[in-house]
């Protein structure tokens, strides 16, 4: 069975049945009908992920991987802040009067810094060092510029992302200061998962472990129950995942260049409520 259920199973029922509530405090997120969000919230999770194992996509439901990976892939490879660049919609909550979301996620990632070993942005400072000083412990990325706050759609979640070569296995931990984890969990865990795995192959490297560090994961008060049944559902293997093995940049990456074979899972969960 799929160990990424698992540990959404453990982390989930953690939560629901250990976790603290916001009921009577105020709070920031609002439902489509102006009502306060409220959650259940559990502080400081960290699961881990052994890429060399398995993919960590979820069989209780469907992770949209190419979708979840087209949004990385537009925040990492296109460093874009356009919702338009985008094939789904998620962003489009949090897009202003110029179709973008501000200085944030993609934007950040564009741009460039003075490095020891020259002039470029924060992907090309990480995919530079995993060829040439695999080694490092200073190989890592942080979009949360505290002087760009006020000018950005949505401050990032996932914020950071610290790389680490053991051998020939490439590691990642993938710090998250808030997630919404029936919506967002194993989008974001798939998401990251595929990056480690490109990097991996364009480095010559092999996918080893990605570490996902949540400051605040809560369960909004009206996903409870959805999240509830979703638990009870039958687990699957974990399906297989490949990469075109004839892409050597990462820039060349494209959706068409992701193989996802024997995913068994259980049907969609359909009409979940978003708080904005």
């Amino acid at each position: 069975m799929s160990k990424a259920d698992k540990l959404f199973v453990n982390m989930c029922t953690d939560i629901i049945e250990n976790g603290f509530s916001s009921e009577g405090q105020q709070v920031r997120a609002k439902w489509e009908d102006g009502s306060p969000a409220h959650t259940i919230k559990q502080f400081g999770i960290v699961n881990r992920y052994d890429l060399s194992e398995e993919f960590p996509a979820l069989t209780l439901r469907p992770t949209a991987i190419k979708s979840c990976t087209d949004e990385m892939l537009w925040i990492w490879q296109k460093k874009s802040n356009k919702v338009a660049d985008l094939s789904t919609h998620i962003w489009d909550a949090w897009s202003g009067g110029d179709g973008t979301i501000g200085k944030a996620y993609g934007y950040q990632m564009g741009v460039k810094y003075k490095f020891p070993f020259g002039e470029m942005d924060q992907v090309d400072s990480v995919l530079w060092q995993l060829k040439n000083t695999p080694y490092s412990r200073r190989i890592m990325t942080n979009i949360y510029n505290f002087g760009d706050l006020t000018e950005m759609g949505l401050e990032p979640c996932a914020y950071s992302v610290t790389f680490n070569v053991t051998g020939r296995k490439l590691n990642a931990i993938l710090n998250q200061r808030s997630q919404d984890t029936l919506t967002a969990n194993n989008w974001n865990v798939v998401q990251y998962a595929v990056l480690v795995y490109m990097f991996a192959q364009v480095s010559d490297l092999e996918p080893g472990e990605l570490i996902h560090v949540i400051s605040d994961a809560h369960i909004y008060d009206r996903h409870v129950d959805i999240v509830k049944e979703l638990i009870k559902r039958p687990q699957y293997p974990a399906p297989k995942f490949h990469l075109n093995p004839e892409i050597k940049n990462f820039y060349d990456f494209t959706l068409d260049d992701i193989i996802v074979e024997d995913y068994q899972t259980n049907p969609q969960v359909k009409n979940i409520p978003v708080a904005v």
